[in-house]
């Protein structure tokens, strides 16, 4: 099965709950709104502009594809990274260990549910005991995440910050292990840092298959909470450390990626040209996320999150609109994709074609084509349409008090 960025919120609104005494933090919902945005990339590209080699493939892929491809690999670090953040900050408004617990139990909960019913029907069409079974990713790490966070959040802010670093530095020491290790407990393994096919029917007819496997990630979401009281610092203070944060991690990453030292399974070689040598140094190991691939994704996101706080105006306005109300846009966006992607080909061509469930290549229609193009019209029409259904949302959403809408 692909990957696919799900690049999705639900990880960061918990502190759009509450009513804060201090404004919001402007530059977090820029960068939250920037990378949701992004995300919508690669879910159109899945439905709209599929290539039968994956972008990543340094054999057939062409520039165009990697590049579109390789920006939204920011998105799963940076959702998963600022719901720590986000916990870190709701913590600061409610002062009650016990209440931010019982919050992240429930929404952990809530956001499995919501991987499991509504991300695998937006794909797919069909609840899961009636298909193949179902697909976990990243919703559902978040989800088990905070669930687990609900008692790390207990630990002194020095010792966690020691556990999440050395869960994300140190996770690529287990490479060695794998699933037949532990013989008819594979599975553990699987959820745990290998991922991949859980089969469940006797027959492998049926099962769970784990993109997003745990260990790693609950480092990336220990990081971001201890980053938390990185932003509430005064502005000179934050932005010194935002610098040496994401200078230190790009550095790190070429100290490590250039000779192929540590952390990433997929070495780079040298390609046809400088470009496509330059592609393949940047095609880390996403599944799960070596210490290379948060490294290159997390660096540059620090630095952003200076460059937002500096700007303003429209743009600036527009993307903070996506990153207030960003599970909106994640949990609509998705059947929209999907459903107009089904009428384009019927009506261009005459005939019933779901490219997201349409099988292998060869039993696409000859008339498909895969086009960057397309791809991107259809991304700036989706995006520029959702931004007024945002917008509203966002107004709703600040002047009333409903209870359902925490969970929006």
């Amino acid at each position: 099965m692909r990957g696919r960025d799900l690049g999705h919120f639900l990880i960061t609104h918990m502190d759009q709950t509450v009513t804060l005494s201090r404004p919001r933090i402007n530059s977090l919902d820029i960068l939250r709104g920037l990378v949701i945005i992004l995300m919508a990339i690669d879910h159109i590209r899945d439905m709209w502009a599929l290539t039968p080699y994956t972008p990543e493939d340094m054999t057939q892929t062409t520039p165009g594809y990697f590049f579109t491809r390789w920006i939204t690999h920011f998105c799963a670090p940076v959702f998963v990274f600022l719901a720590g953040t986000s916990i870190y900050l709701f913590k600061q408004k409610v002062n009650d260990l016990n209440k931010v617990a019982r919050f992240l139990l429930t929404r952990g909960i809530w956001l499995i549910f919501i991987e499991i019913i509504l991300v695998n029907w937006a794909w797919s069409w069909k609840m899961p005991w009636n298909y193949w079974g179902f697909f976990l990713q990243v919703i559902w790490v978040i989800g088990v995440c905070m669930i687990i966070v609900a008692g790390l959040i207990r630990l002194p802010q020095k010792a966690l910050l020691g556990l999440s670093i050395l869960i994300i530095a140190g996770h690529n020491l287990l490479n060695f292990i794998t699933p037949k290790d532990f013989g008819t407990l594979d599975w553990v393994w699987k959820f745990l840092h290998e991922g991949g096919w859980v089969a469940i029917a006797a027959d492998n007819s049926w099962g769970i298959y784990v993109a997003y496997p745990l260990i790693p990630w609950v480092g990336v979401i220990g990081a971001g909470y201890v980053f938390g009281e990185v932003m509430s610092w005064n502005s000179e203070k934050r932005t010194k450390w935002l610098w040496r944060l994401g200078l230190g991690s790009i550095l790190l990453f070429l100290i490590l990626r250039l000779p192929n030292l540590y952390g990433d399974t997929d070495t780079w070689e040298v390609q046809k040209n400088a470009l496509y040598s330059f592609m393949d140094i940047l095609n880390t190991q996403k599944y799960p996320p070596s210490l290379q691939f948060l490294l290159m994704t997390l660096g540059p996101s620090f630095l952003l999150l200076i460059l937002f706080e500096r700007l303003s105006g429209p743009a600036m306005d527009f993307l903070r609109i996506f990153g207030r109300v960003p599970f909106f846009f994640y949990a609509l966006h998705f059947p929209v994709i999907h459903i107009t992607s089904i009428l384009y080909f019927r009506i261009l061509h005459g005939e019933w074609f779901d490219l997201a469930n349409g099988g292998q290549p060869e039993k696409w229609p000859n008339y498909y084509e895969p086009s960057l193009i397309r791809l991107y019209l259809v991304w700036i029409i989706i995006v520029g349409g959702f931004y007024f259904l945002c917008r509203w949302f966002n107004t709703y959403k600040s002047t009333h008090k409903y209870w359902w809408l925490k969970y929006i």
